[in-house]
């Protein structure tokens, strides 16, 4: 088991950890009760705290920020020795978490996506995990929250009996829900990014191969080129620049300090 605590990758914090690591986090979590909120960060989501101050101190609050993408893993290895043999990849890891809970008997809740998604993801995740239980299921409603709906829904999701909330709003609309929501909720809250459409069987995972050596966001460009444009053609080349400067000490980037504030708005 790996987990050397947070580095600093362009200011962002993220967790020096593996699968079992992270696991074992969230697992312990939900068993005690206690209120935490991890993220699983590719270069999108690095680049999204770099470039939006507020995100990025929001980013530095979760208790645990897993290395998603290989060129996450690359730069704490890096930058600061970290010495890790795998990235920790939201959609795997949302496997191995649900092992876990289905084997001890933990509820789980599943927030985000669509309908469609999520009548496809349940009967695979049920498959997948005969003793899996699935205390609730809510999806996105794709708007702003209205003023008290971020109680309604603590309200829900305590009511349901759940110990894990799976949140698939898509980045970084899903880390804001996260933060916002958990200090209202006495369990973990995973921001798991496209698990749920790759679990439902909406997206074709891309060869492992091209997984290993960090190829996956060529795979992503092939599938949804327009959508996708601005994330792979332009922030993966500024992260890779900052990435050179923060290693040349050109920029120190400094991380802001965590939010203490919850978020005036955020998206449902």
């Amino acid at each position: 088991m790996i987990s050397r605590g947070k580095r600093n990758v362009l200011g962002v914090l993220v967790d020096a950890v593996d699968y079992e690591a992270a696991t074992e986090h969230v697992v312990a979590a939900g068993r005690e009760r206690r209120p935490m909120a991890l993220t699983a960060l590719a270069v999108h989501g690095v680049m999204t705290g770099v470039l939006d101050p507020a995100h990025n101190a929001r980013l530095n609050a979760f208790d645990m920020v897993t290395p998603d993408g290989q060129p996450v893993r690359w730069a704490l290895n890096l930058l600061h020795r970290a010495a890790l043999a795998e990235r920790v990849y939201g959609p795997d890891l949302t496997l191995s978490v649900l092992a876990r809970f289905a084997d001890e008997g933990m509820p789980v809740y599943l927030y985000g996506s669509t309908d469609d998604t999520l009548a496809r993801l349940i009967p695979e995740l049920e498959r997948m995990f005969p003793a899996l239980k699935i205390a609730g299921v809510e999806s996105s409603k794709f708007r702003p929250a209205r003023l008290g709906e971020d109680a309604e829904i603590a309200d829900r999701i305590r009511a349901s009996g759940a110990r894990l909330v799976l949140v698939g709003l898509g980045c970084p609309r899903q880390e804001v829900f996260a933060y916002a929501m958990r200090p209202l909720l006495d369990m973990p809250l995973m921001a798991v990014g496209a698990a749920f459409d790759y679990h439902a069987g909406l997206l074709r995972k891309p060869p492992p191969w091209m997984q290993r050596v960090g190829l996956e966001w060529l795979w992503r460009f092939g599938l949804e080129p327009k959508r996708l444009f601005h994330r792979y053609m332009v922030l993966n080349p500024a992260y890779v620049a900052r990435l050179t400067a923060q290693r040349l000490g050109i920029w120190k980037a400094t991380p802001p300090a965590p939010a203490s504030d919850r978020p005036a708005t955020f998206a449902v």
